[in-house]
């Protein structure tokens, strides 16, 4: 998550340059502007797929392990394409006013795709079934669990407990590729409107949302892993509000039934340390 919060960082502020900059010609910031987003905008796509490659192989397969180094491909192809003369002005045809493939090179399809599109492409097929893969070893597991469980009523009592938690799990769990399907399929929709040389790829629907798919995604996985995230969204307003976890939590702990919010003493008599014994916490 780390480092896909910086690529998307760096593809972020590439991208905004280039905006800014409104580049009419290939220039040399023009090419450093390509490069940076190229290679940030790839390696995106590889730790978005680590992601979930890591999380099938830890949850399903149950063998967990690293996904490796994975900067090394995109900065190869950036290398690559930047030695070739391949980045360069693209008149906004495959971009929203950033630099990215230069139109005129004669195997500019083929550098698209692998600067970009085919990555973009493999996440759209592989996201979803990883994912759904992951969603349904869960239910299973958890079917598989409660089943066990029946034999226990007490246990089984606290089951409902859980469902909440579960149900949010489900619903990140799905929401991770749907989420990033609705950011990318935009770019990608403009990619073949320009193989067809189809005047629509200068919609300015598809522009626009074009221009805010390719942006937001680092916004879309800071909403998704942080703000939806009530572990790291308490702990985030805690040490902004400069509050306690507990302060800011006890809603939620008061609701559960096993657990009461313990009552201030209100005996002005209170006895001294060599008259009061050690109560035993409950379990």
């Amino acid at each position: 998550l780390l480092y896909l919060s910086l690529a998307d960082l760096l593809s972020a502020l590439s991208y905004f340059y280039g905006v800014l900059q409104d580049f009419d010609r290939t220039s040399w910031d023009c090419v450093l502007q390509g490069a940076l987003s190229t290679f940030s905008n790839t390696s995106s796509f590889f730790w978005t797929m680590a992601i979930a490659l890591y999380l099938y192989i830890t949850i399903v397969r149950g063998s967990p392990t690293g996904t490796g180094f994975l900067w090394g491909v995109p900065l190869g192809i950036t290398v690559a394409a930047v030695a070739l003369k391949k980045i360069g002005y693209d008149a906004s045809n495959v971009s929203v006013g950033w630099c990215w493939v230069n139109l005129d090179a004669e195997d500019r399809v083929l550098w698209m795709l692998l600067t970009g599109k085919v990555w973009e492409i493999l996440a759209y097929v592989t996201l979803p079934v990883l994912y759904i893969l992951i969603k349904k070893h869960i239910n299973r597991a958890v079917s598989i669990l409660l089943l066990s469980l029946s034999e226990y009523r007490p246990i089984l009592s606290r089951a409902p407990a859980f469902q909440p938690r579960t149900s949010i799990a489900d619903k990140k769990l799905i929401l991770i590729p749907v989420i990033f399907i609705i950011l990318r399929i935009w770019s990608t929709v403009r990619f073949i409107l320009t193989l067809c040389n189809s005047p629509a790829v200068q919609n300015s629907v598809l522009v626009v949302l074009h221009g805010i798919g390719n942006t937001f995604q680092g916004g879309a996985n800071c909403i998704m892993f942080v703000l939806c995230t009530r572990v790291v969204r308490t702990r985030l307003f805690s040490s902004i509000c400069c509050c306690h976890y507990d302060e800011l939590d006890w809603p939620l702990q008061r609701s559960n039934s096993y657990w009461q919010r313990p009552e201030p003493h209100k005996d002005k008599d209170v006895p001294g340390p060599e008259r009061t014994k050690p109560l035993l916490s409950s379990t």
